[in-house]
């Protein structure tokens, strides 16, 4: 740790600022506000971004800048997903060093953060998000990533990071719109209209909206995609602004879950085959969220704001699916599927106080919460029959259909939690941050099948602990400690049985130094050393499918990220990863020394865009992954590959732009994800996106 804090010092030498910052600030624009603080260094306050780069994150709950927060974390702003052409979250997310895509098994957003698998940490402008489904970001302001444990602002889960979007509001000061079509060489488009509207000097409103048709290479594969988000923001003064919006989702699918394996790899030659139905492969969700949030200066350094959210999902999603590898004797497949229903509704409320001052000359940003959630769930599942099928170009499917219900359970989670935390400035060039969460986890679960009914109660205590140094205002170097726990019934609730009601919660223990230098007031450099402790892990017995409690991993790495303005003209989104973990205890299911699914030793991405003219510009985006096991069994490996995307953008006018994407420009056949050993996701192969905004 000392030898790579060394390797950090040694990083501030490698760019002039001064020169840079010039630079940088002859671009800026001309309405842009400027401050100075006593050390000559110029603040440009332009909002939360400044193209691609980052102010704040909204999901920290006070107003700290980004260089002073012991955590990484990574902002993709809207102007990076507009010129990427990005409409779903798992799409932005390909860019994010250390975040691999799972495939969710081909109706959800799955991720691995730091060798750590996960549905449900997933967050809405800081509020829980964690129905599985996959999330649309025509509404969406910004997406952020917070790595390492985070239970002190976000509770239960996010052991190895958590994903907060953050909404697009309404603005009092001015009209404005847009529109966005877009369209595909495989002939999937989407629609999408954004439009601001003050309606006195006290309100206004924003409605966003979007029709989306999906297509791929896949045989089989549509589906589509409507979303509506009405939002209305009140100032009745200059201190107070409330805010309450509705977003409706309805989502369509095919549920497609890849090709099986064969030989310990992917099967190849078979990109575009459906292991499936028609019929009954099917995704379907209707998600509606509301949510109500007031902020208010009490005085000029305290201020509060009170959340409040409720959510009511309907997913039902039928899968038929590869259930082995090919065998090569026979030259078949074995297939088999279920059908599975979830109906939630939760509520959740939250409330924050922020104080900012000192006390004996001493600086204090003062965090203090409570939160209260309820979350009811109605889970069903039904089994189809097995069968085997030839392997071919095009799969001839036998008769399939599903049973009776095997499972017909309902859980009722009940959450109270407090925090508070402090970041202390000792003195200008020192800092502490310093923080407890604790949070009583109810969960109550009955399986109407078998009548068996189960409880439990966990009450933790999670800490939060960093130092952070800063020899100058605008870099930092600092260490932190987090401490994270999720309840063993998995990260859905969706059942509890007499077993999982005997086992101890999952822990996570996060430690993590490292070095933030905002090189310039629209560049920043990040980098970062962790190491992530996992106590309590489950891993199901393979002779008696019960879970077995006695699981212990570890996940270290390094991860360096440059993002904002390099030049007047050039803009760009850089990070690199390394990381490795294993399992540190053995079980019947994964002997010590195995390593941890979907965990690439390297991972890089990168994106750019250079303005060639005011009117001309082009994007050139680079994504590589090193080989990882699909699974813990570390039976199958999933091939490195290295990804190329393009882009062209020309200004017609003020008002009017087309732009060109091109992805996986040079072809490459590879596999970005899976779920078992034998659901794996094919690349898609070259293709390109027309886009035509419009906006005023």
């Amino acid at each position: 740790m000392i030898r790579f804090a060394q390797l950090l010092l040694a990083g501030t030498m490698l760019v002039p600022a001064p020169a840079l910052a010039a630079e940088v600030l002859a671009d800026v624009p001309a309405d842009a506000a400027f401050d100075a603080d006593p050390s000559g260094t110029v603040i440009v306050v332009t909002g939360t971004a400044d193209g691609y780069r980052p102010v704040d994150a909204n999901a920290i709950k006070t107003p700290t800048p980004l260089v002073d927060v012991p955590q990484t974390i990574t902002v993709l702003t809207r102007e990076q997903l507009d010129d990427q052409a990005i409409t779903q979250l798992g799409d932005a997310l390909r860019y994010v060093p250390g975040v691999v895509l799972g495939q969710g098994e081909g109706h959800r957003d799955q991720i691995t953060l730091r060798g750590q698998s996960t549905t449900a940490d997933f967050y809405l402008d800081g509020l829980r998000d964690d129905t599985q489904y996959y999330r649309s970001l025509y509404n969406i302001e910004r997406v952020e990533v917070l790595k390492g444990a985070n239970a002190l602002l976000f509770g239960r889960g996010g052991g190895g990071g958590v994903i907060n979007r953050v909404s697009k509001t309404p603005d009092l000061g001015r009209t404005k719109g847009g529109a966005d079509i877009n369209v595909d060489s495989f002939g999937a488009f989407a629609l999408a209209a954004d439009l601001n509207q003050p309606l006195t000097e006290q309100v206004a409103g924003r409605l966003n909206a979007t029709y989306e048709e999906f297509d791929n290479h896949r045989q089989n594969f549509e589906g589509r995609f409507i979303g509506v988000n009405p939002t209305l923001a009140f100032e009745p003064g200059d201190a107070t602004r409330i805010e309450l919006s509705y977003n409706y989702d309805d989502d369509r699918r095919t549920t497609d879950r890849g090709v099986p394996s064969l030989g310990g790899k992917p099967l190849t030659g078979y990109d575009d085959t459906f292991f499936g139905t028609e019929a009954l492969n099917l995704a379907t969700v209707k998600a509606h969220i509301a949510q109500a949030r007031v902020d208010h200066d009490l005085a000029d350094n305290l201020s509060f704001n009170v959340l409040g959210q409720y959510t009511h999902t309907d997913k039902l999603y039928g899968n038929v699916f590869a259930s082995g590898a090919v065998n090569t004797a026979t030259n078949t497949v074995p297939l088999t599927g279920y059908q599975s229903g979830n109906v939630r509704d939760s509520w959740v409320g939250q409330a924050n106080l922020v104080w900012t001052g000192s006390t004996g000359g001493i600086g204090h940003t003062l965090l203090a919460g409570v939160e209260a959630a309820n979350q009811d769930t109605l889970s069903t599942r039904r089994n189809s029959n097995n069968a085997t099928v030839a392997l071919a170009e095009r799969i001839v499917m036998p008769a399939f259909a599903f049973g009776a219900l095997v499972t017909n359970s309902k859980t009722d989670v009940r959450t109270l939690s407090a925090y508070v935390q402090d970041q202390v400035e000792l003195a200008p060039f020192l800092q502490l941050v310093a923080g407890v969460r604790f949070d009583e986890f109810r969960i109550s679960g009955r399986n109407a099948i078998n009548g068996v009914a189960a409880q439990r109660t966990d009450r933790k205590w999670s800490p939060r602990f960093g130092v952070v140094l800063k020899p100058r205002k605008e870099m930092s170097f600092y260490g932190s400690f987090t401490r994270s726990f999720l309840p063993q019934s998995g990260d859905q609730f969706g059942a509890l049985d007499a077993t999982q009601a005997t086992l101890a919660p999952e822990q996570f223990e996060n430690l993590e130094a490292g070095m933030k230098w905002d090189i310039t007031p629209a560049l920043a450099f990040t980098a970062a050393a962790y190491r992530l402790e996992r106590d309590n892990s489950r891993f199901n017995n393979p002779v008696t499918g019960l879970p077995e409690l006695s699981g212990k991993t570890r996940t270290k790495g390094i991860e360096l990220s440059l993002a904002g303005r390099v030049l007047p003209d050039l803009q760009m989104s850089v990070g690199y990863t390394l990381q490795e973990g294993e399992v540190r205890s053995s079980t019947t299911a994964a002997p010590a020394g195995r390593k941890l699914a979907q965990l690439p030793r390297h991972q890089f991405a990168a994106w750019s865009r250079y303005d060639i003219t005011k009117q001309i510009g082009v994007g050139l985006g680079v994504t590589h992954q090193s080989k990882s096991f699909t699974t813990i069994s570390n039976a199958v490996t999933l091939p490195a590959f290295t990804r190329v995307d393009a882009a062209v953008f020309y200004d017609i006018s003020d008002r009017f732009s087309v732009q060109l994407n091109v992805e996986n420009l040079t072809d490459t056949d590879y596999f970005p994800s899976a779920h078992t050993d034998n659901n794996i996701s094919t690349g898609e192969p070259i293709n390109a996106r027309v886009s035509i905004k419009a906006k005023f």
